[in-house]
């Protein structure tokens, strides 16, 4: 009986593994954006930013057991270090399985310009798999239920807000976006919102604000808020933030 309920405990086990929670800037020396979260049968990344894959060596995690990158939008500090594992896995070691990259319309035709601009002529992926996260539709992306959601960052590219699920267990991650009420929406019963902060007084009109998070605190209804994609302005007044909030760092490792 012990031995089944350990099973059960381990099955529905989710870590979220912060390999890059700094902005495009690098501001205080971080990594850019990437997100691992390991399942008990599933290892899966939110972003992709240039610095991923060395950060997920650095956590002796094998970039082989990937299943998935799912790509909130195509900024360079989200989605720059795919060519990074394509090249690992064309001249080092192949996935276990054919690695899915789902993001918005367009994603396939950037990744793979970007391959190309950066290591040159066409390469065979036969490991590679493309989908589209298509706004509003729910769908699964190797069994992970994902929920994109359009959010306010770019005029005319879509920018993505993702709801994933998995085991029973959800995370929302806000991407790159200004305050938008839908996160309170989403976030509700929520095992973890990995929200971007950006700014504490700036209001750049592209990213979140803090005090327009503060502000919305109460009407956030999910189990754990992580604070994450931090500028210069956030990381200056970290000791000023609400004790409630936890504020990622690259390394940082949080059970779900």
């Amino acid at each position: 009986m012990r031995k089944e309920i350990a099973h059960e405990e381990l099955i529905k086990l989710m870590r979220l593994h912060i390999l890059g929670c700094g902005d495009a800037f690098g501001s205080g020396g971080r990594n850019q954006s990437g997100y691992l979260i390991e399942a008990a049968d599933r290892l899966f990344l939110l972003d992709c930013g240039p610095t991923t894959l060395p950060a997920m060596k650095r956590a002796a995690i094998e970039p082989r057991r990937l299943d998935a990158i799912l790509l909130s939008h195509l900024h360079g500090d989200h989605f720059g270090g795919v060519p990074f594992f394509l090249i690992e896995y064309l001249y080092h070691k192949p996935p276990h399985s054919p690695l899915t990259i789902a993001g918005p319309p367009g994603t396939e035709e950037r990744v793979r310009q970007l391959f190309d601009l950066m290591y040159g002529g066409a390469k065979e992926t036969p490991f590679l798999r493309f989908q589209v996260l298509t706004p509003e539709k729910l769908q699964s992306v190797k069994d992970i239920e994902v929920f994109p959601f359009r959010v306010p960052h770019q005029m005319n590219d879509i920018s993505l807000g993702l709801k994933v699920a998995y085991r029973g267990k959800q995370i929302l991650f806000s991407g790159d976006s200004a305050w938008t009420d839908l996160f309170i929406e989403h976030a509700r019963d929520t095992d973890l919102f990995l929200c971007e902060c950006s700014f504490y007084h700036e209001e750049p009109g592209m990213h979140v604000n803090y005090q327009i998070l503060r502000s919305n605190l109460a009407r956030l209804a999910c189990k754990k808020l992580v604070l994450t994609h931090l500028g210069e302005e956030m990381l200056a007044r970290a000791g000023d933030l609400d004790t409630r909030l936890t504020v990622a760092n690259d390394g940082m490792v949080i059970e779900i």
